[in-house]
């Protein structure tokens, strides 16, 4: 029998790795990358593994779909081609792993992606043209049964504040205290009152409480209640849930939704952007819809990269005056899909006579005629200053005389007998111009490529790389674990084009199959 515990001298590990593989790319374009902000997380030397040898680790980890520490662990050791990118360092625990990917590379993962961005344009894969946008929900790390509602909480806390007002009376006369103390100054004088009889409080079952002592305890309960539910009132930002588990993460519809239930589970909103099949920009949002979180996704891709894509593309989700607005202040070419777009295409839509966009306008009168011949005349005018400081304005047209009309069944379903009618003049503008743009040659070709090249990126993410829930908590743990998964999209999406001549091409002709 050989012996296997004989000596043998070191061997180049790169030798017995197939020529071509993926780990050789990751090598390489990992040692370009200026990694000055990922070492001055660290106040002294490392003990272990170098920071970049254990980055380069967990970009070729998520390309072997592995995302645990342990899994990652177990590769080092068992994996030839992570020992060769280790290069005689000793493999790191899963801990070094976890610690490392939430607690030093959260604050680098983001410079270091747009890098790699940055060699992208330099190989001319990247041409900072088209930029494909789109979002998708995915599952947070958490339980899905420690939800906080925000319209719960308001009303426990208005039964909680009522329950305040109406013994805190009783307990400032009962002991003596001014009409106006408050429920803390309240607990702290019963408090010192205690301490100045030596009282010594009860517990237990059938232990006798004095009148002071269920005072005391009746008015911490309701501090306590009161701070809770402030804390979480804190904690919303504009949603209306959260996560115990993971407060940034939002109760959410999934796709995934395999019982047909309409289940809501807590998770981000994930939003990429794509050029040429290479993820170019992330951002992960609490927000469950996309509208809200163009501008914002828009300008950090900006702030990266000291650029501007010429044309967004987007689909229906997006479409909002104010997102219409920032893109022309931008100089970027929109090509939004509007949300009638499906229905307007439609005959039935295009022949409703009683359809505000069918109606006649005049101008000069600033009026609107029902195919009846009524006159629907303007009323009011609402302003809403949205987040990203756009001023979104809602005109009012109504009649107040539509009640005989043997026509009102087919025109409004209104309860108060008489039509009103909406109109967002901002809305009314662009959209003609952007429908005659997606309908055009190059319309056509874009709206294709946005769903081959953005929501394939999500399926091959979901179904080739298996992702489907984050292992870490926090927004910003989420986001550096989804920087680690573009990062190795995008490096095996340039070997897959270097191999198949496909380098330079950014989109797929209308042709294709």
């Amino acid at each position: 029998m050989r012996d296997k515990s004989q000596v043998v001298l070191p061997l180049d590990l790169g030798i017995c790795i197939p020529e071509g593989d993926f780990v050789f790319k990751v090598a390489e374009i990992c040692e370009e990358l200026d990694y000055t902000e990922l070492l001055n997380t660290y106040v002294r030397k490392w003990r272990k593994v170098n920071p970049i040898t254990l980055f380069e680790i967990l970009v070729f980890g998520y390309m072997e779909h592995l995302y645990s520490g342990r899994d990652i662990e177990k590769a080092c050791r068992t994996d030839i081609r992570f020992m060769w990118l280790l290069n005689g360092e000793p493999a790191p625990s899963h801990a070094t792993i976890s610690r490392f990917q939430d607690e030093r590379l959260t604050e680098a993962i983001e410079g270091l992606f747009y890098q790699f961005v940055e060699k992208l344009y330099e190989l001319g894969e990247v041409k900072f043209k088209n930029l494909f946008v789109d979002g998708t929900k995915i599952e947070a790390y958490a339980n899905k049964y420690t939800f906080v509602w925000k319209k719960t909480i308001e009303k426990n806390f208005t039964k909680l504040e009522k329950k305040i007002e109406g013994m805190l009376p009783v307990i400032r006369e009962r002991y003596g205290l001014m009409d106006n103390a408050s429920l803390e100054e309240c607990y702290n004088t019963l408090l010192l009152q205690a301490q100045w009889i030596n009282l010594t409080f009860a517990v237990g079952k059938g232990k006798h409480k004095t009148q002071l002592q269920r005072d005391i305890e009746l008015l911490e309960g309701f501090l306590s209640k009161k701070g809770e539910y402030l804390s979480h009132l804190g904690k919303f930002n504009g949603r209306n849930s959260f996560s115990k588990t993971d407060v940034d993460a939002t109760f959410m519809h999934m796709k995934e939704d395999y019982m047909r239930n309409g289940q809501l589970k807590p998770g981000y909103n994930i939003q990429i952007g794509v050029e040429s099949e290479y993820i170019v920009g992330i951002g992960a949002f609490s927000n469950r819809s996309d509208v809200n979180t163009l501008i914002p996704f828009l300008n950090r891709i900006k702030s990266h990269t000291n650029r501007l894509f010429e044309r967004i593309i987007a689909d229906a989700g997006y479409e909002s005056s104010e997102n219409y607005l920032y893109l022309e202040e931008n100089g970027q070419e929109c090509f939004i899909k509007p949300t009638n777009y499906e229905i307007s295409k439609k005959r039935t839509y295009k022949t409703n006579p009683y359809s505000v966009e069918n109606m006649a306008y005049n101008e000069a009168k600033d009026e609107y005629t029902c195919p009846d011949g009524r006159k629907l005349k303007f009323k009011r005018e609402t302003k809403k200053t949205t987040e990203n400081g756009y001023v979104v304005s809602t005109r009012y047209y109504s009649n107040d005389k539509c009640g005989r009309c043997p026509h009102r069944d087919k025109c409004h379903s209104s309860k108060n007998g008489y039509r009103t009618v909406r109109v967002n003049q901002v809305l009314n503008e662009f959209r003609p111009k952007v429908l005659e743009a997606l309908t055009s040659e190059e319309g056509a070709l874009l709206r294709m490529n946005r769903s081959i090249q953005v929501e394939g990126v999500f399926g091959v993410l979901k179904e080739d790389y298996g992702f489907r829930r984050f292992l870490t908590r926090g927004k910003k743990n989420v986001e550096t674990q989804f920087f680690l998964l573009a990062f190795a999209l995008n490096i095996q999406k340039l070997c897959n084009r270097q191999k198949k001549g496909r380098i330079g091409r950014d989109l797929f002709p209308l042709n294709a199959s």
